[in-house]
């Protein structure tokens, strides 16, 4: 418990420049993807053959990463690792890797261009989720929503640094809060696996729900400013 706390301290104590940088792997990392993982576009471009309808694809896609969150909230719960090209620990880059593909693919597939620098700092913004998104506005902590974050007229790396450092205390804190949930029946063997499951498949879900709301058809954005 002890060591799960310290570490999201260390995590909100880093410079912006290291939490931003950290949060440029897992983006690059989740929309370029490599040859033993298909980025973002590439997941996309198959669930759109496979449904042949952009929105059942979103659905599917939202599906599809729920269960390998799931899956991999289980090996990392139980003591396994997996390896992702950034120095955090397995879980959080797992959950926020997958999380940024699953978010870049709905967004490309509503018509963001996910090599941006502006949807590529929505789709950060994206990470905290719905709930968190609207209670720093509220608190005036953040200016706007990851939506007016893709289409805003300039890049603003002010903007772009202060999501970094709220997205990393976030990853962090909702490892600790996993890790209390897992701690609880952890003399159960394997049910603290299938408590990260759950939570981790749960998180997933949340934030593919938010995604498929906040990232509206550039179409329909085009028509309404038309009108």
């Amino acid at each position: 418990m002890a060591a799960v706390g310290d570490f999201s301290k260390q995590i909100v104590a880093r410079t912006p420049e290291v939490a931003g940088g950290l949060l440029r792997q897992i983006i690059e990392f989740a929309i370029d993807g490599n040859t033993a993982f298909p980025g973002a576009k590439a997941t996309a471009a198959r669930k759109l053959q496979d449904k042949s309808d952009r929105e059942a694809a979103i659905d599917a896609l939202i599906s599809s990463h729920i269960a390998l969150a799931s899956a991999q909230g289980f090996v990392t719960s139980v003591g396994g690792l997996i390896t992702l090209p950034v120095g955090l620990p397995a879980n959080i880059a797992g959950l926020a890797v997958l999380g940024v593909r699953m978010i870049a693919s709905i967004a490309h597939l509503r018509g963001y261009d996910v090599e941006d620098r502006r949807v590529r700092v929505a789709l950060t913004l994206a990470l905290l989720g719905e709930d968190e998104v609207r209670r720093l506005i509220t608190e005036g902590k953040l200016p706007t929503t990851p939506l007016a974050v893709a289409t805003a007229p300039v890049f603003d790396p002010d903007l772009e640094r202060a999501i970094s450092e709220r997205v990393m205390g976030s990853l962090a804190g909702r490892l600790g809060g996993k890790h209390l949930a897992v701690v609880v029946v952890r003399r159960i063997p394997l049910v603290g696996g299938g408590v990260g499951a759950a939570v981790d498949g749960w998180l997933t879900f949340g934030l593919g729900s938010y995604a498929k709301r906040e990232f509206v058809a550039r179409q329909a954005l085009t028509r309404f400013s038309e009108d």
